[in-house]
């Protein structure tokens, strides 16, 4: 006798396990929507769509029919939780996001690896610069509160900022994920926000790679890495080693936490959870801690040849990472009283009880970029920077032996 309950839960389950939506199954058999919800429910088919469901189920009939599928001696890759035609068959659908007007890029969706012609015959002694970046654990919030494709221009821009500070030309970027289960649709967002990021900062996604970890990635859980090469000529590259003392140090506005802090943000919500709609400045928590990680690119190619070092502040804070280009026997004077913290870092300091060091060495506070410019040219650079995000002056270059000396206080 036909179970049909055990019957209907193995459809699900099998279109769930394929990545599909009710709709996208009815397009396919040119059915109504109705139909699939009705066998999903426990009424069976006709005999004919029975067959063209067992084919677009990657099962056969009698499968259907028992509810699981057979027990066999047989071992095959897709039972391991690999299903190769359909990877590849989604895979295609994400050449499109490939596409580029980029003639540099030589080939497109298919090919063992991504050719990209590298003859810079306007740039004297071309190096090139390479960098790979993750978003860390926001990645993990991101896919709990649908940001799949925000997540994207958060590792896009975080990797663009961090060349770009150095001078370099973004060119073109690889981009890897890893699951336990490919899900279309996600895959899809993933590649579109990594694809839109790209374009938004004057580079191309060339290629990348979808790997599909059964074994080692838990199903619904996907880990984003992507890597990019840009280039610079020798001359032109801003390490910090122009800076001299009396160089203006100025703050260029984030927009929120971009992507450093939320291990200890995430410990915060998981101790008082009813924060997650608190409304901060308007907007609630969770819409706040998810903005995008600025992109500086465009607002860093009006300066750079005015500046003598750019920092992205990341992980480490201020401190952190300003000290990577400041020059022996240089310090930083940073004013604190002078920085303008964004609403939702005051919260966050305020419902954590956190100390100003640990904010000062956890978050950027609200400078997601500082640039270091001779004092006589730093009202221009701050016009330049202006045109896009907030810049202002917080503080000198003096000598002196620790890197980075702060004075005042920021909370």
């Amino acid at each position: 006798m036909l179970d049909n309950k055990k019957i209907a839960d193995f459809i699900v389950n099998k279109r769930k396990e394929l990545g599909m939506t009710q709709v996208e199954v009815a397009e396919s058999l040119q059915v109504s929507f109705q139909a699939v919800s009705k066998w999903e429910n426990g009424t069976l088919p006709n005999v004919e769509m029975l067959v063209a469901l067992a084919e677009l189920l990657r099962v056969t009939v009698d499968e259907i029919l028992a509810g699981q599928e057979k027990c066999s001696e047989n071992f095959s890759y897709r039972k391991a939780g690999v299903d190769i035609s359909y990877t590849d068959a989604m895979k295609k659908e994400m050449a499109v996001y490939l596409e580029t007007e980029d003639k540099r890029v030589l080939n497109g969706f298919g090919p063992f690896a991504s050719l990209y012609d590298i003859d810079f015959p306007k740039v004297s002694s071309p190096v090139l610069v390479l960098k790979a970046e993750e978003p860390g654990s926001k990645q993990k919030l991101a896919m709990e509160y649908g940001y799949c494709e925000s997540i994207c221009h958060d590792m896009i821009n975080h990797l663009v900022n961090d060349i770009a500070v150095m001078g370099a030309k973004p060119l073109a970027v690889l981009d890897t994920i890893v699951c336990g289960n490919a899900e279309k649709e996600t895959v899809k967002s993933f590649v579109k926000g990594i694809s839109k990021a790209c374009k938004e900062n004057e580079c191309a996604l060339v290629g990348g790679e979808t790997s599909i970890q059964p074994q080692v990635v838990e199903k619904g859980v996907y880990i984003l890495t992507s890597s990019i090469a840009g280039i610079v000529s020798k001359e032109a590259i801003i390490d910090g080693s122009a800076i001299r003392e009396g160089d203006a140090v100025l703050a260029v506005a984030s927009n929120g936490l971009h992507t450093n802090g939320y291990s200890l943000v995430r410990m915060l919500m998981d101790k008082m959870p009813q924060i997650k709609l608190d409304k901060v400045a308007g907007e609630t928590f969770i819409e706040q801690i998810m903005k995008p990680h600025t992109p500086y690119y465009k607002a860093i190619q009006k300066i750079a040849p005015q500046v003598h070092g750019m920092a992205h502040i990341t992980g480490g804070g201020i401190e952190g990472n300003l000290s990577r280009i400041i020059p022996e026997g240089l310090c930083a004077e940073i004013d604190l009283c002078r920085i303008k913290p964004l609403p939702i870092f005051n919260y966050i300091q305020k419902a954590g009880n956190i100390e100003e060091e640990e904010m000062l060495s956890t978050f950027n506070c609200g400078v997601g970029l500082i640039v270091v410019t001779p004092n006589e040219q730093k009202e221009e650079v701050i016009a330049k920077v202006e045109e896009y995000y907030s810049c202002y002056e917080i503080g000198v270059m003096v000598q002196g032996q620790k890197k980075v000396m702060y004075k005042g206080h920021i909370y």
